[in-house]
């Protein structure tokens, strides 16, 4: 048996995602209610947040982007400090 693959309008794919962003409910709730896929929905979620940050990033002005990417940056650091920590102290219980 052949089955017909279904196929969402883009209004459909951003009133869904819309339920997850503006709801209060999960996307694996959300999915059940619409009789879709969880991981299809998330899907659907990480390209409009793609095209959300795209769309940002060209509006922004050299100085707004500067700041950006700077606080970014020090988030990334602060990442990798606290891995960098938590791989000493793995290190030390193995031992």
């Amino acid at each position: 048996m052949v089955r017909k693959r279904r196929s969402f309008s883009k209004e459909f794919k951003l009133e869904a995602v819309g339920l997850v962003l503006e709801g209060n409910s999960s996307i694996a709730q959300v999915s059940r209610d619409l009789g879709i896929r969880a991981s299809l929905l998330g899907r659907w979620k990480q390209e409009y947040e793609q095209e959300q940050a795209i769309t940002v990033q060209e509006k922004l002005t050299p100085e707004e982007e500067l700041k950006q990417l700077r606080k970014e940056n020090a988030q990334l650091r602060m990442e990798r400090d606290i891995l960098k920590k938590a791989a000493v102290i793995f290190s030390k219980d193995s031992q």
